[in-house]
């Protein structure tokens, strides 16, 4: 399994500032996810626990485990949930017995070259209690920008791309659908076209509070978008 560097800077930037001001954005994923996060849930991927917070607080879950390769997130994780299970490693390292009713994967497998084995050992993982992944990742490749090779990004997917993945590993799939329409054009215009190799903090903030609640209830209520700047995936190991 080979995970591409990051620009450290700049990941940290990414992580621990801008980001933060995603709370629009972090609870309407968690909500997408919500029926099928319940009993022990497997977090990939853990950051420096910005969807751990969101996670802890989903009402059937009664377990998180959380999984995170990079030390300094861990530190900070660490820090922030010092009564969590956290792992410092990847899944291929997991010893566990637990029998896992979910996985959270957000934005992981598009930094791994060989994102069939990853989505395989979820399956592994998954399949004793036929239990469900949630999966989050970039897309369309057409919007991989400068930023996308600093961050560590192997690829952005299309949903043809990546229902084959799932299939392959073995997994049956409940939904599968473009993510965000409204960011999949802010990201060319900011990091294609304008070439930025950085996260406002302000601009995530005035895009959470502003936009993104509009084009959510659109894109979850009315009209799943033809193309997004994210996937969202919801699938089963059979």
């Amino acid at each position: 399994m080979t995970h591409r560097p990051n620009a450290i800077a700049q990941t940290a930037d990414f992580e621990f500032a801008a980001l933060n001001e995603a709370r629009n954005y972090r609870t309407a994923l968690i909500e997408e996810f919500q029926s099928h996060l319940h009993g022990s849930v497997l977090e990939v991927g853990a950051g420096i626990g910005q969807m751990t917070t969101a996670l802890r607080e989903t009402p059937r879950v009664k377990r998180v485990f959380s999984v995170e390769p990079d030390e300094k997130f861990c530190a900070a994780w660490r820090a922030r949930f010092p009564e969590q299970d956290l792992l410092q490693g990847t899944v291929s390292s997991l010893q566990s017995d637990t029998v896992w009713n979910a996985i959270l994967s957000v934005n992981v497998i598009e930094h791994i070259a060989d994102d069939h084995d990853e989505l395989a050992r979820y399956h592994q993982l998954l399949q004793p209690a036929r239990g469900a992944l949630c999966l989050f990742v970039p897309a369309r490749p057409e919007i991989y920008a400068p930023i996308d090779r600093d961050f560590g990004h192997f690829r952005r997917y299309t949903r043809s791309e990546l229902h084959e993945k799932l299939e392959r590993a073995g997994f049956s799939i409940h939904r599968l659908r473009y993510y965000n329409i409204a960011g999949y054009f802010a990201w060319w215009v900011n990091f294609c076209l304008f070439r930025k190799r950085y996260f406002g903090v302000s601009s995530v903030r005035f895009f959470d509070r502003a936009i993104f609640p509009a084009v959510h209830f659109l894109e979850s209520k009315v009209c799943p978008p033809p193309i997004g700047q994210s996937l969202l995936a919801i699938a089963t190991a059979r």
